[in-house]
């Protein structure tokens, strides 16, 4: 998958306004999650991320996953955002579903696996209306 075609999905999900805003908020979203799981991890997602969306998965200074809850996700995505935490559930969903969509589905249980459980629903198609 090409950048344009993951952003586009992105703002399709999200129902943001343009691909400026569907990009800040993949950077966002990807950012924080790579915080969430192990180096490698990171570095195979981003295998299989369209440059440079992969670039914060490819952070080769981090050390490996801190151990967070969703909410703590949320609060941390807001945080760069600059969005309410309702919001960044709903950047999270948009964002992941796309991921989900865009790699292996070998990769999308690997990553589900090192989260806890609530993650997984992330990981699907969005079909609730926007904030």
């Amino acid at each position: 998958m090409r950048e344009d075609e993951f952003l586009a999905q992105v703002r399709d999900l999200g129902d943001y306004q343009d691909q400026d805003e569907a990009y800040r908020v993949t950077y966002a979203v990807l950012t924080v999650l790579a915080s969430r799981i192990t180096a490698s991890e990171a570095r195979d997602l981003a295998a299989q991320i369209p440059p440079p969306l992969d670039e914060p998965l490819r952070d080769e200074d981090r050390a490996d996953g801190e151990p967070f809850d969703l909410n703590e996700f949320y609060r941390r995505i807001s945080e760069r955002t600059g969005a309410r935490p309702h919001t960044a559930e709903w950047d999270a969903k948009a964002v992941l579903s796309a991921v989900s969509h865009a790699v292996s589905a070998g990769q999308v249980r690997h990553l589900v696996s090192q989260l806890p459980d609530d993650f997984a629903p992330l990981f699907h198609k969005q079909v609730s209306n926007r904030r």
